[in-house]
C-alpha cells in the first residue's frame, strides 16, 4: 500500500508532534539491538536526525523514497550505513535500526482505523527505507572488503633487497592470479627502482606446484629478463621436483635451486662475491 501525499502531511505533523517521545522509543529500540556498542548520546543524535529527514521527507510530499523531496533522507540514511559498515555492524543490525522506527511511530498513534492505515502506509516507506539502507551498507561493506584484500595481498607479497644487486621474493601459500599479478607488478617495480639485475624467488613456502602455479612463475621471470634481470627458482623441494617432473612442466635456462642458501650461493658466485 503506498503512501499518499495527504498521509504523507498527516505523518509529517504527527512526527513533529511527538518528537521527544518518538527519538527516545526509537532510541530504546536502537540500543537493544546494538547492545552497548555506541552510547545512547551517539544514538539518540543519529534517531533525532533521521526523525527530522523522515518529517522532511514526509512534509515535502514524498511517497517514495527516489523523489526529490526525500533527498535529506536518502543522505541521512547513507550516512548511518556508511557507519555502521566501518564500525563493524552486520547488515541485519543496521537495518533494524530503520525498522525499529516503526514501533516508535506505532506507540504515539491513537488506534482509530483510520490511523492504522495510515501507519500500514508508512510502513510500506520506513521498509523502503531500510531496504535502501541495507544496499548501501552491502557496497559500502564490500567495497572494505576489497581493499582489505588487496591490503593483505600486497602484505603477503614482499619483495626484499639482501643486498646491493639483489632482490628475493619469498612466497608463502597459494599463488592465484590474482596474487601472481602483484607479485609481479612488485617485483618488476622494486628491479626499476633498485637497478638490480638479480632476483630470487622462493617457493619454500608455497604448499603444492601446479601447472597454473609454474605458469604464473614463469611468467614472472620472462617479465623480469625484459627488465634486464635474471631470476633464480629457489625452494624446489623432491615432492615439488616429481610434480614438475610429473607435469612435463620446462624451466628451460632458468637456474633452479633447492633451498634459499644455495641461490644466495650461487648469485653470490655469479656477482664475483665470496661467501665469509
Amino acid at each position: 500500500m503506498a503512501l499518499s501525499p495527504d498521509e504523507a502531511s498527516r505523518f509529517a505533523a504527527l512526527l513533529e508532534e511527538h518528537e521527544e517521545t518518538l527519538v527516545g522509543s526509537w532510541t530504546d529500540q536502537v540500543a537493544l539491538s546494538v547492545r552497548g556498542r555506541l552510547s545512547r548520546t551517539e544514538l539518540q543524535r543519529q534517531t533525532s536526525d533521521l526523525r527530522k529527514a523522515f518529517q522532511l521527507a514526509l512534509a515535502g510530499g514524498a511517497t517514495d523514497l527516489t523523489q526529490e523531496a526525500a533527498a535529506e533522507l536518502r543522505a541521512q540514511l547513507s550516512e548511518l550505513s556508511n557507519g555502521r559498515a566501518r564500525q563493524g555492524f552486520s547488515a541485519t543490525e543496521t537495518a533494524v535500526s530503520i525498522f525499529a522506527f516503526k514501533e516508535a511511530v506505532l506507540a504515539v498513534l491513537d488506534g482509530a482505523e483510520s490511523s492504522l492505515r495510515d501507519y500500514v502506509a508508512l510502513s510500506s516507506f520506513v521498509d523502503q527505507a531500510a531496504l535502501f539502507t541495507f544496499d548501501n551498507y552491502v557496497h559500502v561493506r564490500e567495497g572494505l572488503i576489497a581493499d582489505q584484500a588487496e591490503q593483505l595481498l600486497e602484505l603477503s607479497t614482499p619483495v626484499v633487497k639482501l643486498w646491493e644487486g639483489v632482490v628475493a621474493v619469498p612466497l608463502v601459500g597459494t599463488l592465484d592470479s590474482a596474487r601472481a599479478q602483484v607479485v609481479m607488478e612488485r617485483l618488476l617495480q622494486t628491479l626499476v627502482d633498485t637497478g638490480s639485475p638479480y632476483a630470487i624467488i622462493d617457493i619454500t613456502g608455497v604448499p603444492a606446484v601446479d601447472t597454473q602455479v609454474a605458469q604464473h612463475i614463469l611468467k614472472t621471470v620472462v617479465a623480469a629478463r625484459l627488465m634486464g634481470a635474471d631470476c633464480i627458482i629457489s625452494g624446489i623441494r623432491p615432492q615439488i621436483a616429481q610434480t614438475i617432473v610429473a607435469l612435463g612442466i620446462e624451466f628451460g635456462d632458468i637456474a633452479t635451486k633447492g633451498s634459499l642458501a644455495d641461490a644466495l650461493r650461487y648469485v653470490l658466485k655469479k656477482t664475483g662475491n665470496r661467501e665469509r
